[in-house]
């Protein structure tokens, strides 16, 4: 699969996939997976959720999210790497609501205000900015109002005010998108899109993020409005 964003590194593919897990663990010895599950617990999964989970990756997340969900709750992943959905489907097998489909999440989406939640992990700081904004659109549509967006990430903050031992790994290790995503003031983006109520948690020196809003219900009269071209009222 040839890369679309050449400088991205959350495009994973061939032996990078296939051991992106053992990588990870590695790299943060062993404290990855104690950490998401404590950001799962955080965002508050109800038995009937249907999640969305974009950039699924091999399946990780999912299955914690997962494990949650009653039968009547349902998660679909979306991601473009076939040896990452091969990981997720192998992973995910003992849970039937937890499903994947190979598409592209920089791309329109074939859903439309029907998931509860949106979740979204170390993906976005890993694009160009406007491609963000397809992604994020993307979240916004699928949604139904009042459905909650979660996104686990950088959180803003100062490079050079970094201490050594996170500014040097960040600098070797990070792609170039990321140094823009650190700089952006993303509740005032997402704000402009159409989410509100942010709740915020911070990890590792507040250089890491879960960032959880809502689909704004003031778009239910905009969007009434816009089709009707009359004063909606909510009861």
């Amino acid at each position: 699969m040839k890369k679309l964003y050449p400088e991205s590194k959350v495009e994973v593919t061939g032996f990078m996939a296939q051991y992106y897990d053992t990588g990870l663990d590695i790299a943060t010895f062993g404290r990855y997976l104690p950490f998401v599950k404590q950001v799962i617990r955080m965002t508050k999964i109800k038995p009937e959720d249907r999640i969305l989970d974009l950039g699924a990756g091999t399946g990780r997340n999912a299955c914690l999210m997962a494990k949650y969900l009653s039968e009547k709750g349902e998660l679909i992943g979306v991601d473009v790497s076939e040896d990452m959905i091969a990981q997720f489907r192998k992973r995910c097998a003992n849970f039937p609501n937890a499903k994947v489909t190979n598409m592209r999440i920089d791309q329109p989406l074939p859903y439309n205000n029907e998931f509860t939640k949106v979740f979204i992990s170390f993906v976005l700081h890993g694009f160009p900015q406007n491609v963000r904004m397809l992604i994020i659109a993307n979240a916004f549509k699928a949604l139904k109002y009042g459905g909650k967006l979660l996104i686990l990430d950088y959180n803003e903050f100062l490079l050079p005010k970094l201490p050594f031992y996170l500014r040097i790994p960040f600098k070797m290790l990070e792609c170039p998108y990321a140094f823009d995503f650190i700089e952006k003031d993303w509740k005032k983006i997402l704000a402009g899109v159409g989410f509100s109520d942010f709740e915020e948690h911070f990890f590792i020196h507040q250089c890491v993020r879960l960032l959880m809003m809502h689909k704004n219900i003031n778009e239910i009269i905009k969007e009434k409005n816009k089709n009707n071209g009359g004063e909606i009222v909510l009861k």
